[in-house]
Order: structure tokens, then sequence, then C-alpha cells
């Protein structure tokens, strides 16, 4: 497991069963992932943890606050936490709701310690690119405010393909004047070529 796990992924349990915890508490300690076990959505929502990088593995049915709720919780917070739902047979519509919600996988108990393993991992990666592609969008959204209002105009254009005379007939200077533009651009975004500025416009 280590191939995908950093010091900073957890995975954390959410379940009101004693002996479901205490079995994943030992399946989680026997391939070394990290893991914090709890016993109610409410013990979960007053531990910071719902801010870490991670997974949360759920049980769908539970007193009090369940795993719908618990999800819908989150979802209100902005915390897009990938979510592994465990679900009993008869709550499979719950689980697909759960899907359909953002859930990224649901296993019907009893469900093998592999099953459970393959589903974090999956979790896990998801997490990770879902935490890159966040730091990466906010990355562009703050080297955009460095432009000038001019080198905004540059940039929406040079994206879409249109070549430097063009540009300049459209805003009404010259090709020079668009070529000093486009070069500060490509600084100031800290792009390496029209690809990296185009994968960037997209972002936003």
């Amino acid at each position: 497991m280590g191939d995908y796990l950093t010091d900073s992924e957890t995975v954390f349990i959410v379940d009101d069963d004693p002996a479901i915890r205490i079995a994943m508490q030992a399946l989680m300690d026997s391939v070394n992932i990290k893991h914090e076990i709890f016993s109610s959505a409410n013990e979960f929502l007053k531990n910071e943890s719902q801010h870490r990088a991670g997974c949360l593995v759920l049980d769908i049915r539970m007193p009090g606050i369940g795993g719908l709720d618990l999800q819908e919780e989150l979802i209100a917070r902005g915390n897009m936490m990938p979510i592994i739902f465990i679900s009993g047979h008869g709550d499979i519509p719950m689980a697909v709701a759960a899907m359909q919600k953002g859930a990224v996988d649901f296993i019907q108990k009893p469900f093998r310690d592999q099953e459970l393993l393959d589903c974090v991992r999956l979790a896990l990666r998801t997490d990770k690119q879902q935490r890159e592609k966040h730091e990466y969008n906010a990355k562009i959204s703050r080297l955009l405010q460095k432009l000038t209002d001019r080198e905004r105009d540059v940039f929406d254009l040079v994206v879409t393909g249109k070549p430097n005379k063009v540009i300049g007939y459209e805003l009404g200077v010259s090709q020079r004047t668009v070529e000093i533009h486009r070069s500060r651009v490509m600084e100031k975004m800290q792009a390496r070529s029209l690809a990296d500025l185009v994968r960037m416009h997209m972002t936003l």
C-alpha cells in the first residue's frame, strides 16, 4: 500500500457496531494504513478529521445522524472527502442515492477484506487527485490576478489560437504590442508553452 499512501492520508471509519470497528481496525493495522475510528457521525463531526486528507468509510445506517445525513452535512460544508458506504442488503437504494451524490463506492455486508482495501485504495487516490486539482486551480487564480486588464484580454484571445496580428486588430493595438503582452502573460502565468496557457484557461 505504500505506493499511494503518505503520512497525511488517513482512513476515517465511522460505524456504530463495535465488532465492525474492531475488525476494521485490525485490518488497517495489518496493512499499515493510518486510520481513525469513530462510533458515531457526531463524534466524527466534532473532530477536525473532516478537514484532513484521506477518505471516509461510513456505515449507511446508524442511530442519530445516519450515513446519508453525514454525507449531506459534509457536502453542505464544502467537504468533498471521498466516501465509501457500508450497506446491508436492504440498503441498496440508499447506497445508490449516496453514489449519485458523490460517494466513490459502496460495499455490502458481509464484505471481503480485499474488497474493502481495493475501495480504500481508489478513494485515497481520488482524494489525492481532487486535492491536487484544487491546489492547481488556486495557483492559477492567484497568478491570474497578476495580469493587467490588457494582458487578460491578450490571454483570452491567445488561447483561441488566433495569431498575434489578428489579436492586435481585434484589440486595436500593434502586433508588436501583442507580442510584448503575450510574453508578459507567459511569464506571469509561469507557462512554458501555448498548451500550458490553454490548460490554465480551461480551469477558469
